[in-house]
């Protein structure tokens, strides 16, 4: 498994700041304005913007070439439809000498098997091939764990959301040490965006499946606490029973209750 980062926004941060500044109407009349922020001023917006309105974020991306992963990967990651996507065409590419992964779960026995079918597999599909079946024919015999390359193209708000479940113990292993990949190449050169790239029991304190108590970090998590049930009753109970509507206006580059 290789992850590359191939492109990012530049002067990602200060175009964060500006696109909320411009949306609450702050004291910045230029990114220029923005880049001339000491960096305490920055850091306190940016915290700020991780508890707002997350439409900002949509303005900073990244552009990864993930390779060496399976299609079993590569069709659960297209799944997050916000991002743009460029996959190794099996219709048009000869797959006659492709490589692939044995699950590392499987036990010698299991995953000499697993190599012999897939091995199989392939051989046949070089077969049909010689025998002058259309790429796009062929490639019906070849399994989900065949190696592939992908292109990504990931707003933050985007990377944020897949973040929070992709990173979970929940997820699949390759998914899981594909996606670790993304975020630590992200940090290498935008270190400010830790939190905003971060699971979901760290970033909430809950269990974003809590039927999946098997997880080792469930029992840290407020959803696997004993009387989480109860509690979980007594917020619905206030909830229902309380009619509240917020009223914000801008202020100084945030935004504050209106008095009343």
């Amino acid at each position: 498994m290789k992850v590359e980062l191939i492109s990012f926004t530049q002067d990602a941060l200060e175009l964060l700041l500006f696109t909320k500044d411009v949306r609450l109407k702050g004291a910045a009349q230029s990114l220029e304005d923005i880049k001339a922020w000491p960096e305490e001023q920055k850091l306190e917006h940016l915290s700020y913007m991780r508890d707002t309105i997350k439409s900002s974020w949509e303005f900073v991306g990244y552009v990864f070439k993930i390779s060496g992963v399976t299609r079993a990967f590569t069709h659960q990651f297209v799944r997050t439809r916000p991002n743009s996507y460029a996959q190794e065409a099996q219709r048009v590419v000869d797959l006659s000498s492709s490589t692939w992964l044995t699950p590392p779960a499987l036990n010698d026995e299991m995953g000499a098997e697993f190599n012999e079918i897939i091995a199989h597999s392939i051989k046949g599909y070089a077969s049909l091939k010689r025998k002058g079946a259309a790429s796009q024919d062929a490639r019906g015999v070849i399994p989900t764990n065949i190696h592939t390359s992908i292109m990504a193209k990931i707003n933050l708000r985007s990377m944020s959301n897949m973040a929070e479940v992709r990173l979970c113990t929940r997820t699949q292993g390759e998914y899981q040490d594909v996606f670790r990949e993304m975020r630590r190449l992200v940090l290498s050169v935008h270190p400010w965006a830790e939190d905003f790239i971060d699971v979901w029991c760290a970033q909430h304190g809950t269990c974003y499946f809590p039927r999946y108590t098997e997880c080792p970090i469930q029992m840290y998590t407020y959803h696997g606490q004993d009387n989480h049930k109860d509690v979980l009753a007594q917020i619905k109970r206030r909830f229902w029973s309380t009619r509240h509507e917020a009223s914000p206006v801008a202020f100084k580059g945030k935004t504050k209750e209106e008095s009343k």
